[in-house]
């Protein structure tokens, strides 16, 4: 898969909905109830970031899942790329962007969301064919502002802002041009999830889901 094709594919992914979750799972008995519960309230792509043991079991779980597209996110190396296409991940994100992840993602048709945080970065993964990117850290980055400048310039990236974004100020960032969607985890949160209160979840879902328009 070329970087351009990858990216959109990627795209497509986030398009889905205004909200990608961004969840850690630690126990995947309970992955294919919880993927349920954010696909029924709008929400169908799902980044497991491999932050725990059990996220690769997370993943098979959440695959299985009618209407889900299920990613992997924290991706750092060859080997988790590897890893996670093996359990299913129909995506991928990853915090920064290094050569060889990109590559072993290209070669293993994983579409990637990879990360950026300043305008050189931004224009290495433009360069190589990367148009829709995750901006990350968003709050300490500078947040909308910062994406909204970045975008002057170079007007061709989307962005996907992940870290620090809240129901309060997403709504700000997805109201400009250069934003695709945003990662957030408040729409499954730890208390929730050890309640495993699946109706809550599915309403917080819906609730991220009708962000945008």
């Amino acid at each position: 898969m070329t970087p351009e094709a990858a990216s959109a594919e990627a795209e497509k992914i986030c398009r889905l909905a205004p909200v990608v979750p961004v969840l850690v799972v630690h126990d995947a008995s309970i992955a294919r109830a919880l993927a349920e519960a954010l696909v029924a309230g709008g929400l169908p792509a799902l980044e497991v970031t491999l932050r725990t043991p059990a996220a690769l079991d997370v993943i098979r779980e959440m695959a299985k899942v009618e209407g889900g597209v299920v990613g992997a996110g924290s991706i750092l190396t060859p080997a988790a790329v590897t890893a996670v296409v093996a359990a299913g991940a129909k995506f991928g994100v990853s915090p920064g962007a290094t050569d060889t992840v990109l590559s072993a993602a290209e070669q293993a048709d994983l579409p990637m969301l990879p990360g950026a945080a300043t305008a050189s970065e931004v224009m290495a993964l433009l360069e190589r064919g990367y148009r829709v990117q995750k901006f990350f850290p968003a709050s300490i980055n500078g947040g909308a502002p910062a994406i909204k400048a970045i975008g002057a310039p170079i007007p061709d990236v989307m962005f996907c802002p992940t870290g620090g974004v809240t129901p309060e100020n997403a709504p700000e960032y997805l109201s400009m041009k250069n934003i695709i969607c945003v990662g957030g985890s408040w729409v499954a949160p730890q208390n929730l999830i050890d309640a495993k209160d699946w109706k809550a979840i599915e309403e917080l879902a819906r609730e991220a889901a009708s962000l945008r328009g």
